[in-house]
């Protein structure tokens, strides 16, 4: 069965991604390795939180993508390989198929760099290479998208969220051919 999109990393970029993408209903899977850096964080400086503990933060993340139908699975992402419909990815636990992958990978670049996709030198600190990704989130590889961290953005929890949200904004865009907005309002 074929996903939508494929996100690779359930921290804040990879679970604010999947929110955006299962809300517009796209058919959406984070594959996710347990890694992300935010479960060491204390967290006062994200706009609209007055403090939370990183593993707090990831958690509600993920549960807010899965109230809008999007599937966890736990495992380490190997490959990323080309297929007629978009891409496969291998896991120790199975291969799954979808038509965009969003890599949301925070520090890792490994699975990136197996797949051919062009990377550059990082310039925030202590981060070596990212993803040569467009403004957009866009890698070298179409259909492939990098947010959060490995897309060169600083690591705070707020930013890198916004960026998983905007990348996906761009995804659903790109997937029902017209500018995607969403904006919930007041029910009165």
């Amino acid at each position: 069965m074929a996903y939508d999109v494929i996100i690779i990393g359930a921290g804040p970029a990879g679970a604010s991604a999947a929110l955006f993408t299962s809300k517009a209903g796209k058919k959406t899977l984070v594959i996710d390795n347990d890694q992300s850096v935010t479960k060491r964080a204390w967290v006062e400086n994200h706009y609209g939180v007055e403090e939370i503990t990183g593993p707090n933060l990831v958690e509600i993340g993920k549960k807010q993508a899965t109230k809008f139908g999007t599937e966890f699975v736990q495992g380490k992402a190997t490959a990323l390989t080309s297929t007629d419909a978009g891409y496969q990815i291998t896991t120790e636990n199975g291969t799954y198929e979808g038509t965009h992958i969003i890599l949301a990978t925070g520090l890792s670049t490994e699975l990136a760099e197996a797949a051919g996709i062009q990377t550059k030198p990082g310039t925030e600190p202590r981060i070596k290479t990212v993803i040569d990704a467009d403004a957009q989130g866009q890698s070298s590889l179409k259909g492939v998208w990098a947010a959060g961290t490995i897309a060169g953005v600083s690591m705070h929890t707020i930013i890198t969220a916004g960026d998983g949200a905007k990348v996906a904004i761009n995804v659903i865009s790109e997937l029902n051919g017209a500018r995607y907005v969403d904006h919930d309002v007041l029910k009165s």
